[in-house]
C-alpha cells in the first residue's frame, strides 16, 4: 500500500531571518517534499534568503507590494489549488519559528486521520514563559467568541492550521488581507458548522516573541472588528427593530386600549388586564419584517437563500409566543397599573430574547446557506 502523501506546507514570510531557510530544510527532510512559502512584499535585502529557499526545492513565491497575512495565505492557496491537483491537503505554518516540525507531522497525521475538519495547532497558555500580554489577549478573544459563536477555541491566533484540499476554494473567498483573514476563517467556519478541532503543540516564545510582525494595536484591533462586528450591526438593527416595537406597544397599551377599554373587553371577550396577549402581537408585526430585513442585507448578508425567510417566520413565532406569554404574565401579577414598570419588563424580556436570537439566526435562519 502507498505511503501517503504529506499535505502541502505553506508559510507566509515577510522579512524573514535564517530560522526561515532552515525550518523549511527540515521539513522536507521529515517528508514534506511540497514547501510553498510567499514573500509578502519583502525588501529586496531578504531576497538572498528567499533564493536560498528556492535552491533547496520549495516554490518561492512573491510580489513587490506588502499587502498582508492574509493576502499572502489566499495567494498561496490559489497557487495550491492550480499547480498542486494530487495534494491531499494544507498545513499552514508561521515562519518565525514557532512550529516545529514534529508538531507539523503531528498536524498532518491528524488531518489524514480526519475527513472532513479544520485542524488548529493549539499553544498551552497556562505555562510560565508565555508572555503576559499574550496570556490575558488569547483568553479574552476565546471568551468572546465562544460567547457569540459557540465554539471554544483555546488558541485563536495560531498560524499552524491543517485542511483538506476540498477546503482550499472556501480559504480562498474569505475576506481579510492582514491578522484579520485568520479569525475570519474560524469565523466562517462556526457559521457553517465546520469542525474545528483542536491539537496541543510546543509553545515557543523566543526573545519574548519580539520577531512577530504583530502589532499589538492596529492588528488587535482589526481582529476585534472582525469578532464583533455581526453582532455590532445586529446589535444596531436590534436597537432600530426594538425601538420600533416598543412604540407601537406604548401606542395600543396606554392609547389605544386605554381609550377603548370597554369595547376591548366587550369585541375580544377578555379582561383588559391581558391587553398584552393582544399589542405585543401587533406591535411585532411592524418590527419583525423590519428586522427581517435588517438582518438579512447588513448583519449576516445572505441575500440569495429564499429558506431564510422561512425561517425566520418560525423563529419569530416562537420568540414571540414566549416574550408574549412572559409579558402577559408579569403584566398581570406584578403591578400592570404602573406605567414604569411595563418599561423594565419588555426591556428585560427582551434583552434575554436578544442574545438567544442572535445565536439561533447565525447558526440556523442565516447559517443553513453558509453550512451548505
Amino acid at each position: 500500500m502507498p505511503e501517503r502523501k504529506l499535505p502541502v506546507v505553506l508559510i507566509p514570510s515577510l522579512e524573514p531571518d535564517e530560522r526561515l531557510p532552515a525550518y523549511v530544510a527540515e521539513l522536507m527532510e521529515n517528508g514534506f517534499s511540497c514547501v510553498v512559502v510567499v514573500n509578502d512584499g519583502s525588501s529586496a535585502d531578504y531576497q538572498p534568503i528567499f533564493d536560498r529557499i528556492a535552491e533547496m526545492g520549495a516554490t518561492v513565491l512573491g510580489y513587490e507590494v506588502n499587502h498582508g497575512k492574509g493576502y499572502a495565505l489566499k495567494h498561496g492557496c490559489r497557487w495550491i489549488l492550480e499547480n498542486e491537483p494530487d495534494c491531499s491537503g494544507v498545513l499552514t505554518a508561521d515562519a518565525d519559528g514557532q512550529h516545529t516540525v514534529p508538531d507539523c507531522l503531528r498536524m498532518a497525521e491528524a488531518l489524514a486521520g480526519d475527513d472532513q475538519a479544520l485542524w488548529l495547532g493549539s499553544r498551552d497558555f497556562n505555562l510560565p514563559n508565555i508572555p503576559p500580554k499574550s496570556r490575558f489577549g488569547n483568553r479574552m478573544t476565546s471568551t468572546v467568541f465562544k460567547l457569540l459563536y459557540g465554539v471554544w477555541l483555546p488558541d485563536t491566533q495560531t498560524g499552524l492550521r491543517a485542511f483538506r484540499r476540498e477546503e482550499l476554494p472556501f480559504m480562498i473567498g474569505v475576506e481579510g488581507d492582514r491578522y484579520e483573514y485568520e479569525m475570519n476563517v474560524l469565523i466562517g467556519c462556526a457559521r457553517r458548522k465546520f469542525p474545528i478541532r483542536t491539537l496541543t503543540i510546543e509553545t515557543i516564545y523566543e526573545n519574548n516573541n519580539e520577531g512577530t510582525h504583530f502589532h499589538p494595536i492596529r492588528d488587535s484591533w482589526r481582529i476585534y472588528k472582525v469578532i464583533l462586528g455581526s453582532f455590532i450591526r445586529y446589535s444596531a438593527t436590534s436597537m432600530l427593530s426594538w425601538l420600533l416595537e416598543f412604540t407601537v406597544l406604548s401606542v395600543l397599551m396606554f392609547w389605544v386600549f386605554k381609550a377603548y377599554e370597554n369595547d376591548i373587553i366587550t369585541i375580544l371577550g377578555i379582561p383588559f388586564a391581558f391587553r398584552a396577549l393582544v399589542a405585543k402581537p401587533i406591535a411585532r408585526l411592524f418590527s419583525a419584517p423590519v428586522n427581517y430585513w435588517l438582518n438579512r442585507d447588513f448583519v449576516f448578508r445572505d441575500k440569495q437563500d429564499r429558506g431564510t425567510v422561512v425561517r425566520y417566520i418560525i423563529l419569530a413565532i416562537c420568540s414571540l409566543a414566549v416574550t408574549t406569554l412572559l409579558f402577559a404574565f408579569l403584566d398581570h401579577f406584578l403591578l400592570s397599573s404602573v406605567p414604569v414598570l411595563h418599561l423594565l419588563l419588555n426591556i428585560v424580556i427582551d434583552v434575554a430574547m436578544y442574545m438567544v436570537n442572535f445565536r439561533i439566526q447565525q447558526r440556523w435562519v442565516f447559517g443553513e446557506r453558509a453550512k451548505k
